[in-house]
């Protein structure tokens, strides 16, 4: 994202980890014309926030990813915007490149045939920087981080139903100093490795705790595991404190279609933990897994049958049976972070025997994972 903005004309300072970053703001309509493509890598949240803001701009932008992200779904978020008024070129089907030509925006009201924060998102970016009304409708609610942040910035944002956000047209906002809370996806990795494998507890501070993240929580709950939060205090609208868990004996649950918004990408590692339980778990419409870094949903099945367990897909239903036996077998991640940080934490389960094709991709997200991770098992 860092490097994005930078090539849109935004000075942002080295960054770094235990480091603080300084991003000069520019205004909703300061960004500066690209000269090339806007490279985003992997990052698909960053991908598609920056349509929301390029869609407002008075010039041409060109986004692009990592081969990876250009075979995910764009549409999604390129036609609630041209309903806009942008106008949007796809250079490669429902994918990236995309080209888009923006300028003068028009109103909106969206009803969504997903709950994506990151399609919620873009369209409210693109109405705040296009000087818009907008509101968003979804089956479901997704995650909230970009409303709490904007209205606790002096945005005009109004909720409607559960599933319905609203911005109304902001003048802007002055500049502000934040600390950015940990991520409760990246720390239920570590969660769930203690509640299967760990030989203590473990406790993880300064966690991001909005609802709308930690349904992993819940669920796990549900599955008779030993797991807390707590909250310590709020940064930018968001709940932030610690969640706990200590080693556990599991059963099996059902997760219903209205908590995959707040867990869907705990997905991965909730599967490996069901592995561990006693009887069935059935996880319900969670074919959005289709389109993450990988087709994490066939790649889940085909893992947990590679290292001797047993699952299947119904529809859009994944079912994961429990494990007769200790793990033993090769898990491809196919560069999938999640896929990897979740059959790592087989590592520490007693006469379980796996091996990941790769241990690289760990750090597009959670740099150190693997050594962290070592600590809960073996302490």
């Amino acid at each position: 994202m860092a490097a994005a903005l930078r090539v849109l004309g935004v000075e942002v300072s080295p960054v770094a980890q235990n480091r603080v970053v300084t991003v000069a703001g520019v205004g909703f309509k300061g960004f500066s014309r690209p000269q090339s493509p806007v490279f985003c890598g992997n990052a698909g949240t960053a991908v598609r926030l920056l349509m929301g803001v390029a869609a407002g701009q008075p010039f041409v932008t060109v986004l692009s990813g990592d081969d990876s992200l250009s075979k995910r779904p764009m549409r999604r978020v390129t036609k609630p915007l041209m309903a806009m008024g942008a106008q949007i070129k796809e250079l490669n089907g429902d994918g990236l490149p995309v080209e888009i030509h923006g300028g003068d925006l028009r109103e909106l009201r969206y009803e969504s045939p997903v709950a994506s924060a990151q399609v919620k998102s873009a369209i409210l970016l693109a109405g705040l920087v296009g000087g818009v009304h907008v509101s968003v409708v979804e089956p479901y609610p997704s995650r909230d981080h970009t409303e709490r942040m904007l209205q606790f910035l002096g945005v005009p944002v109004r909720r409607g139903s559960a599933a319905e956000v609203a911005i109304d047209r902001s003048e802007g906002f002055e500049g502000f100093d934040a600390v950015v809370p940990g991520d409760p996806s990246s720390a239920a990795f570590l969660l769930g490795a203690a509640i299967i494998s760990g030989r203590r507890g473990v406790c993880v501070e300064n966690v991001c705790l909005n609802e709308g993240r930690i349904g992993f929580v819940g669920c796990l709950k549900r599955m008779g595991a030993h797991i807390e939060f707590e909250q310590t205090g709020i940064t930018l609208g968001e709940p932030i404190g610690q969640i706990r868990s200590r080693p556990s004996e599991l059963t099996a649950t059902e997760v219903w279609a209205d908590e995959i918004p707040s867990l869907i990408d705990e997905i991965p590692l909730l599967a490996v933990l069901a592995c561990h339980a006693r009887g069935t778990t059935i996880f319900h419409d969670v074919g959005e897994l289709r389109w993450k870094e990988s087709d994490r949903l066939n790649l889940l099945v085909e893992n947990i049958r590679s290292v001797g367990g047993s699952a299947e897909i119904d529809g859009d239903d994944l079912i994961v049976h429990e494990m007769r036996r200790p793990a033993e077998g090769k898990v491809e991640t196919a560069g999938d972070h999640r896929m990897a940080m979740a059959f790592a934490t087989f590592f520490g389960v007693r006469n379980a025997s796996v091996e990941l094709s790769e241990t690289a991709s760990p750090s597009i997200s959670f740099p150190g994972f693997f050594g962290l991770l070592d600590s809960v098992i073996n302490s």
